[in-house]
């Protein structure tokens, strides 16, 4: 093989492995609570709820950083879950709408810590409450399908 096909090979090889490494499913999180019910409803999911401080909350930046972002977790949500951000963030701008949407859903559910995670039933019903728990996408998924079940 000449150098050229030698160049060719790495580049087919490096653009094989780059489409491989991001082929996990890329999460939609949704900010219109409506909206989110909506689908959730239609597709047979369940309604995850986000309660968090994404810009000052490290409770928070690290169950997204270990859970969230982690492709398994990305691979599940895409096949089981409607994911809804309600942010309350510090330094990051947020249109009014939302923040209303946002405080009357943090009352409504009597939201006292972040993050804090409301999974609801494809009806809407509250199934059950989680937070930030160790062990990654495995241990937090696992606590979904619990929830799921009960």
């Amino acid at each position: 093989m000449d150098g050229y096909g030698v160049k060719k090979l790495v580049l087919v090889s490096t653009v094989v492995f780059l489409s491989t490494a991001f082929a996990h499913a890329q999460l939609d999180w949704l900010t219109n609570y409506d909206q989110a019910k909506t689908k959730a409803k239609s597709d047979n999911k369940l309604l995850l709820l986000d309660f968090t401080g994404s810009d000052w909350c490290g409770w928070c930046k690290r169950l997204n950083a270990e859970v969230f972002s982690k492709p398994q977790f990305q691979d599940y949500a895409a096949k089981n879950l409607v994911l809804v951000e309600l942010d309350f963030p510090r330094t990051k701008p947020q249109a009014d709408e939302v923040k209303k949407q946002n405080m009357q859903l943090a009352s409504q559910y009597r939201i006292e810590g972040f993050p804090t995670v409301i999974v609801l039933n494809a009806d809407g019903k509250k199934v059950g409450e989680l937070g930030y728990m160790e062990g990654g996408p495995e241990a937090f998924i696992a606590a979904i399908e619990k929830l799921r079940k009960s």
